[in-house]
């Protein structure tokens, strides 16, 4: 069985997706589409852009999602069994299992981007990068701390990005360091993603998600809130609400897609960053790129 993954916040770069825009004519309609939708040209951001105009939230999010749509829709062979993607990827997940539409999926994202800076501004957060430990020894250490700080992405086995208040992350990061974790490493984010932090975002967000129809998927998602699959649009709905408060269980997803039959993992999107994490989780998997 196939699993087709997409990546989230992290995987841009100057030149995405232009190759595949000269190349292609289906993914350069849904390109120049996506410039009329958000009103700005994002591709050329994405194609001769410099890094920190790539870098802010409204083009992030809108540019890895468009790039990893663009390649899935617009391949002969794209045909998942199942569809899961890290953090802002599940939109572009349930795009590519035709749970939402190219042009609502896009609406989304951008809304997303947009409400997370405003939380940003709201409430100054940062995340950090721990290496080295057990994931049940760093959430011991985040709740013993009398801050914001909480267990955000759960990347692979020895590898959890947490996420809080400045302060909650300076001092988890110390307390960390100080029980084995090899590298404590503050990330050079907007603020506090997958925390209690984002709730002002989360509740925009639910707004426009509650607004949007969803169709009934071609496969299931497996979603970052709960590393189960779903076919059901209300039960995605609520946990795709959900997830901008709640962790990435990205190594629970794997585990899960690859015990109910997941072999190959082809990841669509700029970079290979899934990949590697796929091959830490799961060495007996294999990947590749769409």
């Amino acid at each position: 069985m196939k699993a087709y993954i997409f990546p989230g916040q992290g995987a841009q770069f100057t030149g995405m997706g232009k190759e595949l825009y000269e190349s292609h004519a289906k993914a350069r309609a849904l390109f120049d589409q996506a410039n009329g939708i958000l009103g700005f040209r994002i591709t050329d951001i994405m194609f001769a852009g410099t890094g920190d105009e790539l870098k802010q939230t409204n083009v992030t999010q809108p540019a890895i999602f468009l790039h990893s749509v663009a390649l899935a829709l617009s391949s002969d062979s794209f045909a998942p069994d199942m569809v899961a993607g890290h953090s802002l990827g599940e939109f572009s997940s349930l795009v590519a299992n035709k749970a939402l539409s190219f042009e609502d999926g896009l609406r989304l994202v951008s809304q997303r981007a947009t409400a997370m800076q405003r939380a940003c501004e709201i409430n100054p957060s940062t995340m950090a990068a721990i290496l080295g430990l057990d994931d049940k020894v760093v959430e011991e250490v985040c709740a013993s701390i009398d801050e914001v700080v909480v267990a955000a992405n759960y990347n692979c086995p020895g590898q959890l990005v947490i996420s809080g208040s400045m302060k909650g992350i300076e001092v988890a990061c110390e307390k960390l360091k100080a029980v084995g974790a090899k590298r404590a490493l503050p990330l050079q984010v907007g603020g506090a993603f997958h925390s209690p932090l984002m709730e002002p975002a989360r509740e925009e967000l639910a707004a426009a998600i509650e607004r949007t129809v969803f169709s009934k998927p071609i496969c299931p998602v497996y979603q970052n809130a709960n590393a189960l699959p779903s076919s059901d649009i209300t039960e995605i709905k609520k946990n795709l609400i959900i997830q901008l408060t709640a962790p990435v269980r990205w190594t629970q997803s794997v585990q899960k897609m690859v015990a109910d039959g997941a072999k190959l993992f082809v990841e669509c999107g700029p970079g290979k960053v899934l990949q590697g994490l796929v091959k830490k989780i799961a060495p007996e998997a294999e990947t590749m790129s769409l």
